[in-house]
């Protein structure tokens, strides 16, 4: 009788172990397997912008890592939202990737009346690419050269410093917004149909300021057609050491770096998200791409989907605020 249960409870242990063996095996051979076929990385915007082209470079390092194509699919059309819906519906097998920027994924939430997707619910963020910092720089006549003298001379002049930016609802206005809140500055936002315009408008004196990326306002600025203010990042821009951060020109905790990063659709398998992550993270430490990131103004920042998602939590909430404060909408 000893001897039966003694058997019986090592029958059953056995048992626990095969199942738990077999529990394990789908996840360890979805990781080795993936990818059998292309992916595809949709990119919400027009090609050729600085999103469309850093979007092109990563799929191409990606694909040379995964032994499988990943092409490039442009999605272009309110402001971003209607190419990241269509992966937020894709089926979630990581076969169907989407190139998210913080305007999209964190800013656009707030400022649209009604939106196709939930950041948090519809995705599984695979990582972050990097970091594009932002610059705020002036007319070179403008009779402030520093931020502090920028602040106080749009409290003294009627109606505020107007600053353009690319457009609504972009993080170079929420930028702007957030500078207003934390300086007491007037700045008065004067929203254009891409950076490019507005900073020709600079240039020609017709507005006094622009918020936009430092890749777009590099040469401008080391020809002297713009004076710098300052970046945005936390810390000085490898580019232009010269120009202080708006923390060293006295503005505690300023950061508003503009990200990009990866997205897959909720519930893709973790192995497949892990798959991705950790090859997108090799892609990120490759020198030449690297450099070549660098000339789009972006600094890369390889890490974990888990921290990646923890700063979208938290950019959605800080600008969550910002707009509401500013009353920011587009209908």
């Amino acid at each position: 009788m000893i001897y039966s249960l003694l058997a019986s409870a090592r029958l059953l242990a056995c048992a626990s172990l095969t199942l738990a063996g077999l529990s394990v095996l789908p996840q360890a051979n979805a990781q080795e397997s993936f990818p059998t076929k292309s992916i595809r990385l949709v990119v919400p915007f027009a090609p050729g912008g600085v999103t469309d082209t850093s979007g092109r470079l990563i799929a191409e390092s990606l694909a040379k890592r995964l032994g499988q194509q990943v092409y490039v699919e442009n999605k272009p059309g309110a402001s971003g939202n209607i190419g990241t819906a269509q992966v937020a519906n894709a089926e979630p097998d990581g076969y169907t990737l989407v190139l998210g920027f913080d305007g999209t994924m964190v800013i656009n939430p707030h400022v649209f009346d009604k939106i196709p997707f939930d950041t948090l619910k519809d995705f599984a963020p695979v990582g972050k690419i990097g970091n594009a910092i932002l610059i705020l720089v002036a007319n070179p006549a403008l009779p402030a050269k520093t931020l502090q003298e920028v602040v106080a001379l749009s409290k003294q002049q009627n109606g505020g410093l107007s600053y353009g930016t690319s457009g609504i609802g972009g993080t170079p206005h929420i930028a702007g917004e957030l500078l207003n809140q934390q300086s007491g500055a007037k700045l008065l936002h004067v929203p254009y149909k891409g950076g490019g315009q507005a900073l020709i408008d600079v240039q020609g004196g017709t507005i006094p300021l622009v918020y936009t990326a430092v890749a777009g306002a590099y040469q401008l600025v080391k020809t002297g057609r713009v004076i710098p203010i300052a970046v945005s990042s936390a810390q000085r821009a490898s580019s232009m050491p010269e120009v202080p951060t708006f923390i060293e020109a006295g503005l505690k905790d300023f950061v508003v770096d503009s990200w990009v990063g990866i997205f897959a659709p909720a519930k893709t398998p973790a192995a497949v998200v892990t798959r991705l992550n950790n090859e997108l993270n090799q892609v990120l430490k490759d020198p030449e791409v690297i450099a070549k990131l660098n000339t789009l103004g972006i600094t890369a920042a390889p890490g974990s989907p888990e921290k990646f998602r923890e700063e979208i939590k938290n950019d959605l909430n800080r600008y969550g605020a910002v707009v509401k404060a500013a009353g920011i909408r587009i209908d």
